[in-house]
């Protein structure tokens, strides 16, 4: 693990860098990255620098989300690479692969991609009474938008095994991200079902709530999630979302606080957080959290039209045009920045 490597390479760089110049320091850092404990330490560590805000920085060429990808998984040792589906969609990263509504997002295919999976198939051969096995490939499958292969996989991890809550929700997940509903909702609530403290079937279950209106609900099964893993950034996120859409502003606030707190790495907490903002009026604060937002991707349209909104509501003009017309660059059908720019004029 060259961390120090990545620290010299301009091309290999996060924001980490930007912030600690050291390479032992950058090392230690990454390596606790990823964790709730790593994160919170390099969350408080960034306030140190940087004051009451977390997020004033310059991400580079590799995002928090690539960055676990820097690590080449060798063709065959693939026990390892089996653990507790850190790789599955409700492991470790479970509903953080999620766009930033909280809905299921596949991440764009690669040649990495694709020899991960050529692995997993190949173990999955020699390993077929392996639940772990097709759960994992299936997480591989979702995540490059082969949601029917993924479906076949982890429905074999369950037949396999039928009371495994990880693979339950992954097949949800992938159910939702066909457009399957119904389907993925009766997968949430197995899991809860099969067992009722496995937080990332209680987020998942809560976002497709959300999307179908029924807040309240959504609202117990955040609770409950967090009572479960009160480290767990997903659900204070998707809990954001849930106050946000009732109008409830500070406890939204306080929520994607919470979330950037347990990682301050995924963009979609200070979007949220920013539309808040904007809402109460704190314009300065959104402009900092929409540029955080796109310091992760700035190929968002939401969080371009987002500033926009907020450089509109401070009387900036000049950059308000030039965020919506950023937006609408990344999105042509993006409503707000098409109905900023009928406001303030194309520039």
């Amino acid at each position: 693990m060259n961390f120090c490597g990545a620290w010299r390479n301009p091309r290999r760089r996060d924001f980490l860098v930007t912030i600690f110049g050291d390479c032992a320091l950058y090392a230690f850092l990454r390596l606790l990255s990823g964790s709730a404990g790593g994160n919170r330490l390099i969350s408080a560590a960034l306030r140190r620098r940087n004051g009451n805000r977390v997020h004033e920085f310059r991400i580079l060429t590799m995002t928090a989300a690539k960055a676990s990808s820097v690590f080449a998984l060798p063709r065959m040792a693939l026990p390892a690479l089996l653990l507790a589906a850190s790789l599955g969609l409700a492991g470790c990263e479970s509903v953080g692969a999620l766009g930033s509504r909280g809905g299921p997002a596949a991440a764009p295919a690669d040649e990495s991609a694709q020899v991960n999976l050529a692995s997993l198939s190949d173990y999955v051969k020699a390993n077929p009474n392996d639940p772990q096995g097709f759960n994992t490939r299936g997480a591989a499958y979702a995540r490059v938008g082969r949601y029917r292969e993924a479906i076949a996989d982890f429905t074999r991890a369950i037949q396999l095994d039928p009371g495994n809550a990880t693979a339950l929700t992954n097949r949800g997940l992938a159910q939702q991200a066909a457009n399957n509903r119904q389907a993925a909702m009766g997968d949430f609530s197995a899991a809860i079902q099969a067992s009722n403290r496995h937080a990332p079937a209680y987020i998942a279950r809560a976002n497709l709530l959300r999307q179908q209106g029924d807040l309240d609900s959504a609202l117990n099964d955040l609770n409950e999630a967090i009572r479960i893993a009160p480290e767990n950034a997903q659900a204070f996120h998707a809990r954001g979302l849930i106050h946000q859409r009732k109008g409830d502003h500070p406890r939204a606030i306080s929520d994607f606080d919470n979330a950037i707190d347990r990682n301050p790495f995924v963009g979609a907490p200070y979007e949220g957080r920013g539309q808040s903002l904007t809402i109460t009026g704190k314009y300065d604060a959104a402009i900092e959290d929409f540029n955080a937002a796109l310091n992760v991707n700035n190929r968002n349209g939401e969080a371009w039209a987002g500033l926009g909104l907020a450089y509109e509501g401070k009387g900036e003009r000049t950059k308000a045009q030039e965020s919506y017309n950023r937006a609408l660059i990344a999105d042509p059908n993006n409503a707000l920045a098409n109905e900023g720019l009928r406001r303030v004029g194309r520039g």
